[in-house]
């Protein structure tokens, strides 16, 4: 059979290949599919156009309303009292202090005192063999009591030379010399008595007491030490705890302000605190001031006295004196942290109907977070925060409104503002 002619037989009508399903499905699937991602595109860009319009509402409705204004916390400025103070260091330095010798050379023979005692005066300290002493006072004793009675002898011849003398039964001469021994007799009995009184007092020295009221200090002498009476050697300190004083400076730039009130009599209080400057220890007065200045340092000591009941202040200890040298009545008064500064200029936002309003002030006397202050008035409300924002005229929200009628303060003290 020749290739390429075709065999099979022609098929029929019935046996003809219909066109195929999957195409027209497949069509079908990416018409919903397309519809879909198109409805979600819709719906996309109405949201979106939604959230715009908001936007734009929100942002009209917030363009509309006022600013708030910054938030600030206020202070009332007061009526009241302040004291002018000076600041210095001192040092606690007792009223007396006794380093306690021997006055004779001997052997101690009892110590009566206990170390770190508190002593009244003529209370026994140590005592000194009184032996060799009371034998020296025995003899000179008995030298008064012989030369007394050589006088006695003395003067009962001179009565009798008068006598005779008067009947002219002697020379004169014999009258004139027993009157002249008499008198070197009285000589010698005032010579004996002298002798007996030194002798005396070198015995009385064997028994030591204090010379003062105050605290002894530690043990330095023992019974069986022997001491001169040269003064070298130290057998007790006693220093006085009370009263105390406490002796500082001050600048002699404020001398004539501190003479001022001395001179009307005025009693000037010192306060002492310790070391930090936190914690007042104890308060006196101003006793006196020293009559000169010191050059080097442009300061004039001055001591203050203190009863010193519970002995807070001891010896040589380093104190902060404060004195207390006038008190400013009737001033106006604002804390210390609402005063800015622009330079030397010193300045206060006083709030008015909610406007902050820049105000320049003149400081004086500050303490303890108060200022005294010259150029706004008892009452002002004033910003005590926010001073990074804040500007002249600004708007201000106050977040602790004042009262009506505020407290006035009472008298605070306070330092010199520098």
């Amino acid at each position: 059979m020749p290739s390429g002619v075709n065999t099979h037989p022609p098929l029929g009508p019935d046996h003809q290949i219909a066109a195929p399903v999957p195409s027209r499905r497949r069509k079908l699937v990416w018409i919903v599919v397309w519809s879909l991602l198109l409805l979600l595109l819709a719906l996309a860009i109405l949201l979106f156009l939604r959230h715009q319009e908001a936007a734009k509402k929100a942002a009209a409705l917030a363009a509309s309303k006022p600013p708030p204004g910054i938030a600030v916390t206020s202070a009332t400025a007061t009526k009241g009292s302040i004291g002018i103070y000076l600041d210095s260091i001192g040092t606690v330095t007792p009223v007396y202090t006794d380093s306690i010798s021997s006055q004779v050379s001997g052997l101690v023979v009892a110590v009566h005192y206990t170390e770190g005692e508190i002593l009244n005066k003529g209370d026994p300290l140590v005592d000194i063999d009184p032996r060799p002493y009371r034998a020296t006072l025995l003899q000179a004793q008995g030298a008064l009591e012989r030369d007394q009675n050589i006088l006695a002898q003395a003067r009962m011849d001179l009565e009798r030379y008068r006598a005779a003398w008067a009947r002219n039964a002697i020379a004169k001469q014999i009258l004139d010399d027993q009157e002249k021994l008499v008198l070197q007799d009285e000589g010698t009995v005032k010579n004996d008595q002298g002798t007996v009184q030194y002798d005396q007092i070198q015995v009385d020295f064997c028994n030591i007491t204090a010379p003062i009221a105050g605290r002894v200090g530690l043990r330095l002498v023992d019974p069986g030490n022997v001491v001169q009476s040269d003064a070298t050697t130290t057998l007790a300190v006693i220093t006085q705890l009370q009263p105390i004083t406490v002796i500082f400076t001050i600048p002699e730039d404020s001398l004539g302000q501190v003479e001022s009130r001395l001179n009307k009599k005025a009693k000037l209080p010192v306060d002492a605190f310790d070391r930090a400057g936190k914690t007042k220890i104890a308060s006196g007065l101003l006793l006196t001031l020293d009559n000169q200045i010191d050059t080097t340092t442009g300061t004039v000591k001055g001591r203050a006295l203190f009863a010193n009941k519970n002995d807070a202040l001891f010896p040589n200890q380093f104190v902060n004196t404060r004195l207390l040298v006038n008190t400013l009545q009737g001033v106006t008064l604002v804390p210390s942290s609402a005063i800015q500064q622009n330079g030397q200029a010193s300045f206060v936002y006083v709030i008015q109907n909610n406007i902050a309003h820049m105000r320049g002030i003149t400081q004086g006397v500050t303490n303890g977070g108060v200022t005294q202050v010259t150029g706004i008035g008892p009452g002002d409300i004033v910003a005590d925060s926010s001073f990074d924002k804040l500007q002249d005229n600004a708007k201000v929200v106050v977040s602790n409104p004042p009262a009506s009628n505020p407290p006035v303060p009472a008298a605070t003290s306070g330092k010199k503002a520098k």
